[in-house]
């Protein structure tokens, strides 16, 4: 039989649990994947995470305190992703975010159940990874970057900064579908503003300066860069063989301006790694992907770096007329 002093103390003790779970509850540390195609030293992978964290701490979580990020980087390597992709689902974590198509299709080979938050794809629904943008339907959802049709315009805005453009090689992604999807833009454009488009793969940095090399050495010619995660692994290589062959460069990001590129069109990638905080937040407190909607880029915007602008192109009369940003 219990004495009575010794049932005081359990009934106290006992009054005290749900408080004590409570908090234990509110302060569970949450583990969150991250596949980067990206090398964990990249610059623009630093500033994007860096947008990452900042959503997430707007939205009460704090690495150390309640949540803990188990990141892989890629190195642009499509091995290494997909062995990162499974050492993550391994871990089972709440949630992991992708960079791009090229980490979210293995992630989605290998679980239907752990949520996928993906940024900058331009075409999730061809690629498999959902069922529409407005229910995903699966384990997935995220950010889209932009409609295949702006690829027309990233040519038409070559051919205006270089009016006599005959020839333009599109550096591009073969392996993932929007590389496919932007080349296709891109091509069925050409003939209306009578230019030439040749393929360049990205996927090889030997290939690419070969095949870059070569294309140069006719006159009239430009480059344009699609959107692909391996285009940022290379982003310092593509930009340096712009400039030794003196081609003119449109990029679908700022970040290639930034590090020295000509002129870039595209919505605000950055500001989408912010965003995915928000949505990996949601799935944190209890809400499912599949009823987030995929949300689209809204916001556009033209890019010009001037000092490469002046130095490189100086009679450029549309550079020259463009705003400076």
């Amino acid at each position: 039989m219990i004495r009575r002093r010794e049932f005081i103390t359990l009934l106290g003790g006992a009054a005290t649990w749900p408080l004590g779970a409570h908090a234990q509850e509110r302060e569970r540390v949450r583990r969150v994947g991250a596949l980067m195609t990206f090398a964990a030293d990249d610059n623009v992978a630093t500033v994007r995470n860096a947008a990452f964290l900042q959503g997430l701490e707007r939205a009460d979580w704090t690495v150390g305190r309640n949540l803990r990020i188990e990141y892989r980087w890629a190195g642009g390597s499509a091995d290494a992703q997909r062995k990162h992709a499974e050492e993550l689902v391994a871990l089972a974590p709440d949630v992991i975010l992708a960079t791009g198509s090229a980490a979210t299709a293995p992630l989605l080979r290998l679980t239907r159940s752990i949520p996928v938050v993906f940024v900058h794809i331009p075409d999730p629904v061809g690629a498999g990874h959902v069922d529409s943008l407005a229910r995903p339907g699966g384990n997935a959802t995220g950010f889209t970057t932009f409609e295949y049709s702006i690829g027309g315009k990233w040519l038409t805005l070559l051919k205006e900064v270089a009016p006599n453009l005959a020839r333009a090689a599109v550096i591009r992604d073969p392996a993932i579908t929007a590389g496919i999807g932007q080349w296709g833009a891109i091509h069925a454009v050409a003939p209306s503003i009578g230019t030439e488009v040749v393929p360049v793969n990205v996927r090889d940095a030997a290939e690419l300066q070969r095949t870059v090399g070569a294309f140069a050495r006719s006159p009239n010619g430009g480059l344009i860069v699609t959107g692909s995660g391996l285009a940022v692994v290379r982003l310092g290589l593509i930009i340096e063989l712009a400039a030794r062959h003196k081609l003119p460069a449109v990029y679908y990001e700022r970040s290639f301006v930034t590090a020295g590129g000509l002129i870039s069109y595209g919505p605000d990638i950055t500001d989408q790694y912010r965003q995915a905080a928000g949505y990996v937040d949601r799935i944190l407190r209890g809400e499912k992907p599949a009823e987030l909607p995929v949300q689209a880029a809204s916001k556009f915007e033209t890019v010009i770096n001037l000092k490469t602008a002046k130095s490189a192109w100086p009679r450029s009369p549309t550079l020259a007329a463009r705003p400076r940003r």
